[in-house]
């Protein structure tokens, strides 16, 4: 099907309490099925946080099934894409203070900010419907908790957070699932198992670099675990890892494919700022590392190696050669206490909206049970819940999901 693709480019307020602040580039990508028709539009709201949203390169199934329904925005959230991206440079003459707090302006909350000026712009004072992944559907309750007045309906897919919980207990119940799924990806490739324990026991003994020089260690080496929520993850891991070595050496090939896995430097907004995605008045102070030391099988040594998941380090800021500028940064919005709320629970207890939700039962980085308490304050939610689909059910099956939650609705 040829699509219509527009571009949209709107320069608005970094900071919304200082309306005269620097202004910053919002770029929407809207796709429609033909020139001028009068469908509603559909904000589609990426997971990350700190991801752009997805390039019609390809077909989505998504996309073309609510394009039968909607013409549909893609949103390069501020900081990523064709957005303002986030540089450290323009932060070098800043102390770091203001840095910190001009960075934390990069949250949900001011995302849905961008996106209630830009529906202003766009429809006036009509409504649109939104669609959110993962972190794409924080995005959508915090707009549930401060603008239902102009949402027509909202669709989430694993992105139902938790709307008061700290993260401590939220990766208590990850690193469990984290390690669940590990069972799994050697249960089903058992060769994996021995290819990992072979590949971290090498990294061990002889310092490795990747292609831009930054060591591969064993701890970022474990990071690779990731990929193990997504239904095609075990399986690329499985045949990333049967070809590791050439003569008892870890391949250029390997090391590459390991670079370009990982995009925690190309995404530093993902890196600095998710586990503030939680936070309300209350600082972090780096919990993912601070909770690794209750789950002792992740550091039993590499008889049992096994990957971490969606959790980010400290550690990171001096290993990853791009992510180094941001450290004192990173170290600010770790202990940053005054975060804003993002979820009003007594105002989606009486929630007016029509919201359905996809739930993945199995879900690795947006926990099941969390969602349900969340989906049981959202007055009127109306929850699919499935276990035959992961995190990425959109892109993977995203025409069932959509099927789905439109029929709820309708």
């Amino acid at each position: 099907m040829s699509k219509v693709i527009k571009n949209h480019f709107f320069h608005l307020p970094l900071d919304y309490s200082n309306p005269k602040s620097e202004k910053i580039q919002i770029f929407i990508r809207e796709i429609s099925r033909k020139e001028h028709n009068k469908l509603p539009y559909l904000l589609y709201l990426q997971g990350g946080p700190g991801y752009e949203s997805p390039r019609p390169i390809s077909s989505l199934k998504w996309i073309d099934y609510a394009s039968k329904f909607y013409n549909i925005l893609l949103l390069d959230q501020r900081g990523t894409g064709k957005s303002t991206q986030l540089n450290i440079h323009d932060f070098s003459h800043e102390e770091n203070n203001v840095a910190v707090e001009k960075i934390a302006l990069y949250r949900a909350d001011n995302i849905v900010r961008d996106a209630e000026e830009i529906r202003k712009s766009l429809i006036g004072n009509k409504k649109w419907s939104i669609l959110g992944q993962s972190f794409g559907g924080f995005c959508c309750v915090h707009y549930l908790s401060y603008y239902q007045d102009s949402l027509e309906k909202v669709f989430i897919t694993g992105g139902l957070p938790p709307l008061s919980a700290h993260p401590d207990d939220i990766y208590r119940k990850t690193y469990k699932r984290v390690f669940e799924k590990n069972l799994l990806f050697y249960k089903n490739f058992p060769k994996a198992q021995k290819n990992a324990i072979k590949i971290a026991r090498y990294l061990q003994k002889k310092e490795t670099f990747l292609p831009n020089g930054d060591s591969l260690t064993v701890k970022r080496f474990q990071q690779l675990g990731l990929q193990l929520g997504f239904s095609d993850g075990p399986s690329k891991l499985n045949y990333l890892f049967e070809d590791a070595f050439v003569k008892d050496e870890l391949s250029y090939t390997f090391l590459k494919n390991i670079f370009s896995e990982q995009s925690f430097d190309t995404n530093p907004l993902f890196t600095i700022l998710h586990e503030a995605c939680y936070a309300q008045k209350f600082s972090t102070n780096w919990s993912a590392q601070r909770i690794r030391k209750e789950f002792q099988q992740f550091n039993d040594g590499h008889d049992n190696f096994y990957f971490t998941g969606e959790m980010l380090f400290p550690w990171m800021m001096d290993e990853y050669k791009n992510l180094k500028p941001f450290k004192n940064i990173a170290l600010g919005l770790a202990e940053k206490n005054d975060w804003s709320i993002l979820y009003d629970k007594k105002i989606l207890n009486n929630n007016i909206v029509p919201v359905a939700a996809a739930v993945y039962t199995n879900d690795m980085y947006v926990d099941r049970d969390y969602s349900i308490r969340t989906a049981s304050e959202i007055k009127g939610l109306k929850i699919w819940e499935t276990n035959k689909l992961e995190h990425n059910g959109l892109r993977s099956d995203g025409m069932k999901v959509l099927k789905k939650l439109f029929k709820l609705l309708n």
